[in-house]
């Protein structure tokens, strides 16, 4: 059984990671929202011991992945809610456009990409953490930086037209 203060420490040390992770796979707040509680209750029902941080954070990380996807599957067989949620969250700065492509990418490749460049894991930790090769993962990544590379290349010349018609 785990402590208190052991949840706790999981939940200040990993929750927003978990959060990050669950949003840009669900791109929907309340469903990240209960994929990362679902995470804990998981963690808390199982009480696993690891020998150091660093595997907890990847077995957690693995578990919100694996909900997201249950999540996932369940809205394709049952589609009721938009996915227009997100817009609410985004803050316009200047790295929306960057977020939006990610967004639009297939979740194979932003789970890659979130993991790889935002929470700074390397290729082997992120093959063990989403359950393929080391080079899938590579290939993975390769792919969608092109895809976001075209992407917000697409939207970057369409506001440059934008501004040339009526600036």
């Amino acid at each position: 059984m785990l402590s208190n203060d052991t949840i706790r420490d999981a939940v200040e040390e990993y929750g927003d990671i978990l959060y990050r992770t669950c949003l840009i796979m669900l791109k929907n707040k309340a469903d990240a929202e209960d994929a990362v509680q679902d995470t804990y209750v998981t963690y808390m029902k199982k009480a696993p011991d690891f020998s150091d941080s660093e595997h907890l954070k990847a077995w957690l990380i693995t578990v919100a992945s694996n909900k997201c996807r249950d999540m996932l599957r369940f809205r394709n067989r049952h589609r009721t809610e938009p996915e227009e949620a997100l817009a609410t969250l985004i803050q316009p700065t200047d790295d929306t456009n960057i977020l939006e492509a990610l967004m639009s990418l297939p979740e194979k490749f932003r789970i890659v990409l979130t993991l790889h460049y935002i929470d700074g894991y390397k290729v082997e930790e992120i093959a063990g953490i989403i359950g393929k090769s080391g080079s899938a993962v590579k290939m993975r990544l390769s792919r969608g930086r092109k895809l976001l590379e075209e992407i917000y290349r697409k939207e970057y010349m369409y506001e440059i037209r934008k501004a040339q018609r009526f600036g």
